[in-house]
C-alpha cells in the first residue's frame, strides 16, 4: 500500500447472507475502493480508500445496491494488508485455539489478513472442552434428578432413582465433541486461517519457535487461557484430588466429598454432586460463600445450599490432607476450633492461574505480574509492542464472552489501527448453581468504595408473582442505585434464571438508566424479569401494597 492510500472501514447496515456481502462489494469495487472485503454477519465493509476517492460516491454506491451506509473510519494506524511473500509468514499468529484466539482470527481473516493458530493441545480452549459446556450440561442433569425427587407441587407423584454418572458423563463427552467440531474446526477451513499444532515459544521479541521451525509475524496475541490451580496445601499434592477439569470425568459418586473453595465453580461442581447424591461440605478461607457476591445473596445461596443437605465451613483453615486407605481426611481449622473431615474425594476449586510457562514470554520483553499474568494496557498491548495479550492468560474477568471481546479488540488495534479501549460498563457474571446467582455493574460495598452515595433495595422473591406460583421463593434482587440521580449501578439476583433475567440490568447500567425508568419501564407479568421491575419500584413504594401489575 503507498502513502496516497489508507485502509478504512465501513457500517453497512440490511446485509442478511454472503449474497449481500458480495453486492456490497461489487458496489465499493466500482465506486473505486480497493482491497474490498465485506462481512455482513458484522455488517462492516473494509477496504482501501485510494487518493481522489469521494465519500459521497461511496456511500451513494451503497445506497444503489440497496443498503444503509452507517459510519466511515479512515485507519491512519492500520497495518497494510500483505498477499503473501514478503518479510513476514503472517500478518498474525496467535498462541491459542480458544474464544479469544478463533475471535481474533476470524476477525483478522475477515480483513484480508494472514492469521495463523499455533496450538499443542486440543482446539476449542477451556469453553467448550472442559469448561462451559461440559459443566453446564452436567449442572442441568444434576438439577433435574433432585427436583424430581423434590418437587413442591400438591398432588404431583415423582421419584428419583439412582442416578448413572457414566451415562450423564458420555452424553456430556459426546455433546462436547459435536461442538468442538462444529463451532471450532470446520471454523477453520470456513475462514481459511491456518493451524499449526505444537508448542510455541518466543526465541526473542520478534520470532516465535513451534517445535524446531522458526515462524515470523507482524504482531502476535497470546491467548493462551488459564488452568486449575491449587494453593499449597500439606499433603494435598500427595492425597490427589479433583480440579474443575477432572471433577467433569468422574463415572461414580463420591459418597462423601469436600469442596475446597466456595465461590463460582466449587459451589457450582459441589451443588452438582449434592444433586446426584454425595454428602458434599463446602470449605472456605473467606467469612461467607460467594464472597464477590452481596451478602445478602451469600446469605441467601447458603441457606439454599443447607436445605439441600450441604455443610459450609466458612471463615475456614485447611492445615493438611491426607489420604488412607479408603478415605481423605481433610484437617482444618476455624477460629481456634481444629477438626478433621473424612470424606472419599476432595475437590479443589480456589482459581485458575494465567497458561504463560514454556512461552518465552521474558526474552521477547513481555512482562508478567506476580501471578504470572501477562500485564497488558487497556489495548490489550504488552511491553513489547508486537505482542497482544486477550482473555485469561492477562488476568481479565475469566468469562468466555470477555476473552472473545479481548481477541477481536486485539485485532481492532494490532491491525486495523482503530486504537480501542477495554470497556466492562456493567459486565454480568452468573452462578449455574440452583437457584442462579447473576450480577452486574458494583455491589453495594464497591460503589462506596469508588465515592458514590448510595441507595439499594432489596426485594425477596416472595413479591414476585412468578416465585409465588413456582412455590419456590427462595431468592432476591437487590438493586444498587447512585443517591439523587437514581442510576443504577449495580444489580444482583438469586433466582431461577437470574443468568437471563441479568440482562435488563447490563443494559440500564451500560446506558445510564435509572431506576425510575427501569420502573416505568414494560416487565411482563410472570416473568422472573418482572422483579426487577418490583426492585425498582421499591426505592420509592411499597409494592407489597400494589396489586398484580399495577404501574
Amino acid at each position: 500500500m503507498d502513502a496516497t492510500t489508507q485502509p478504512a472501514t465501513l457500517e453497512v447496515g440490511g446485509m442478511t447472507c454472503d449474497d449481500c456481502a458480495l453486492h456490497v462489494t461489487d458496489a465499493l469495487y466500482s465506486a473505486g475502493a480497493q482491497d474490498v472485503a465485506v462481512t455482513w454477519r458484522t455488517g462492516e465493509a473494509r477496504f482501501t480508500w485510494p487518493e481522489g476517492l469521494a465519500e459521497g460516491d461511496v456511500r451513494a454506491a451503497v445506497e444503489a445496491a440497496g443498503y444503509r451506509p452507517g459510519k466511515l473510519r479512515l485507519l491512519t494506524g492500520a497495518l497494510p494488508r500483505e498477499t503473501g511473500g514478503g518479510h513476514y509468514d503472517y500478518d498474525l499468529v496467535v498462541i491459542g485455539a480458544g474464544s479469544a484466539a478463533f475471535a481474533a482470527a476470524i476477525k483478522a481473516t475477515e480483513a484480508g489478513y494472514r492469521v495463523a493458530l499455533v496450538e499443542h493441545g486440543t482446539l476449542g480452549g477451556t469453553c467448550v472442552n472442559v469448561g462451559c459446556v461440559p459443566s453446564k450440561a452436567l449442572l442441568r442433569a444434576g438439577e433435574l434428578a433432585w427436583t424430581t425427587g423434590h418437587h413442591p407441587f400438591a398432588g404431583l407423584s415423582t421419584a428419583s432413582g439412582p442416578v448413572n454418572v457414566r451415562a450423564l458423563v458420555a452424553q456430556k463427552d459426546a455433546l462436547v465433541e459435536e461442538l468442538r467440531q462444529k463451532k471450532y474446526a470446520d471454523l477453520v477451513a470456513d475462514y481459511g486461517f491456518a493451524v499449526i499444532h505444537g508448542h510455541g515459544r518466543f526465541s526473542g521479541p520478534e520470532v516465535l519457535e513451534v517445535d524446531g521451525r522458526s515462524i515470523r509475524a507482524r504482531v502476535y496475541l497470546v491467548a493462551t487461557g488459564a488452568s486449575p490451580a491449587a494453593p499449597p496445601i500439606p499433603g494435598l499434592t500427595e492425597a490427589g484430588y479433583l480440579t474443575s477439569t477432572t471433577a467433569l470425568e468422574v463415572t461414580e459418586v463420591p459418597k462423601r466429598l469436600v469442596v475446597i473453595g466456595a465461590n463460582a465453580i466449587g459451589l457450582e461442581l459441589g451443588q452438582f454432586f449434592v444433586h446426584v447424591g454425595a454428602e458434599v461440605t463446602f470449605v472456605d478461607v473467606a467469612e461467607r460463600i460467594a464472597p464477590f457476591e452481596e451478602p445478602e445473596v451469600s446469605a441467601g445461596l447458603a441457606a439454599v445450599l443447607e436445605s439441600q443437605g450441604a455443610t459450609i465451613h466458612t471463615g475456614a483453615q485447611v492445615l493438611g490432607v491426607k489420604r488412607g486407605e479408603n478415605h481423605v481426611t481433610v484437617s482444618m481449622q476455624v477460629g481456634e476450633h481444629p477438626f478433621d473431615l473424612v470424606a472419599d474425594e476432595v475437590l479443589v476449586a480456589t482459581g485458575r492461574r494465567p497458561n504463560t510457562e514454556g512461552l518465552g514470554l521474558e526474552v521477547a520483553g513481555v512482562e508478567l505480574d506476580g501471578r504470572g499474568a501477562m500485564v497488558v494496557g487497556n489495548d490489550l498491548r504488552s511491553a513489547n509492542p508486537r505482542i497482544y495479550g486477550a482473555g485469561d492468560v492477562t488476568g481479565a474477568p475469566q468469562f468466555v464472552y470477555v476473552s472473545a471481546y479481548e481477541g477481536a479488540l486485539a485485532v481492532d488495534n494490532a491491525l486495523l489501527g482503530l486504537e480501542r479501549t477495554t470497556d466492562f460498563t456493567g459486565l454480568p457474571r452468573v452462578t449455574f448453581t440452583s437457584p442462579q446467582v447473576a450480577s452486574a455493574g458494583l455491589t453495594e460495598a464497591q460503589a462506596v468504595a469508588a465515592g458514590y452515595v448510595v441507595e439499594t433495595s432489596v426485594l425477596p422473591l416472595s413479591a414476585v408473582p412468578r416465585a409465588l406460583v413456582n412455590h419456590d421463593t427462595a431468592g432476591l434482587v437487590k438493586l444498587v442505585a447512585e443517591a439523587g440521580t437514581g442510576r443504577l449501578l449495580g444489580a444482583s439476583i438469586l433466582a431461577e434464571g437470574a443468568g437471563d433475567v441479568i440482562q435488563t440490568a447490563v443494559l440500564a447500567i451500560r446506558h445510564g438508566i435509572t431506576t425510575a425508568e427501569l420502573a416505568a419501564t414494560f416487565h411482563p407479568y410472570l416473568t422472573m424479569a418482572e422483579g426487577i421491575k418490583l426492585a425498582a419500584q421499591t426505592f420509592t413504594r411499597d409494592v407489597d401494597k400494589l396489586s398484580c401489575c399495577a404501574a
